[in-house]
Parts: structure tokens; C-alpha cells; sequence
């Protein structure tokens, strides 16, 4: 697993001003590691609501915080343990596929994520048990 992407944070370039406000831009090509299938969105999660809390076989992602704050949690197939604060409308976090993640938001939070896949329910690891069981099997 020592050759597998590990997830990273991605700068998007951003132009403007503080008098006439700010464009983030994003060139599929340049900035992704993948070609996009798929962009959703989320809003007015309660910060009380943990979202998340699954993997995927083989789905890519890249999240953006677009307003508030969002607090990512990762678990990686090799084991490794992270947490990125997102804050920024220029900044995404990549997340492989193969990776645990779990996210809290803040009240006024807007999520914009980038998906390398169509959804495809057979795609997601729900269960945590079941994501241990995987990565493990493949040691």
C-alpha cells in the first residue's frame, strides 16, 4: 500500500479583491487527480449530525468547505489517523478510495464535493467492522 495516493490537501488559485470579492477556480485536468463523474453538495447539517462514516471500494473524492467549517477525520488502509479543518473555499482535501471518513460541520457549512464515480450504492463501506475486515485482508 506504500504506492497508493495518500490523501492531501489541493490550493485551488483564487482572483479578485476585497472590494469586488473573489472567484476560486478549479481546472479539472490540473487540479484533480481524477476526472469527475460526479459533484453534490451539502447544507444546514446540524452540527449535531455526523455525516459520513463510511468508505468506498473504489470512489475518489474531493471535498471543499465552500462556507463554515468542516472537521474531516480519516482512517487510511494502511492505518494512518488524521483530522483536516476546512475553512477555506480555495483549499480541498483529496480523499482515495479505501479511506474512512467522518465529517462535522459547523451551522452555517456548505460542502461542495468532487467524485471520481457515479453514485453506485455497492460502491460504499458502511460498516466499520466490515472496512477493518478489508483492509486487514489484504496485509
Amino acid at each position: 500500500m506504500s504506492n497508493a495516493v495518500k490523501p492531501h490537501v489541493i490550493n485551488f488559485p483564487a482572483f479578485g479583491n476585497p472590494a469586488e470579492g473573489y472567484i476560486a477556480v478549479n481546472q479539472y485536468a490540473q487540479a484533480l487527480p481524477f476526472e469527475v463523474k460526479r459533484t453534490f453538495w451539502t447544507y444546514h447539517t446540524p452540527e449535531a449530525v455526523t455525516r459520513g462514516r463510511h468508505a468506498h471500494h473504489n470512489t475518489q473524492m474531493v471535498l471543499i468547505a465552500a462556507a463554515g467549517k468542516i472537521i474531516v477525520d480519516l482512517e487510511e488502509a494502511d492505518g494512518t489517523v488524521s483530522q483536516h479543518v476546512l475553512e477555506s473555499p480555495t483549499v480541498g482535501l483529496y480523499i482515495p478510495a479505501m479511506t474512512w471518513h467522518v465529517m462535522k460541520y459547523s451551522h452555517n457549512a456548505i460542502q461542495i464535493v468532487f467524485a471520481s464515480s457515479d453514485y453506485d450504492e455497492s460502491d460504499y463501506i458502511r460498516e466499520y467492522q466490515v472496512f477493518q475486515s478489508l483492509i486487514n485482508s489484504k496485509d
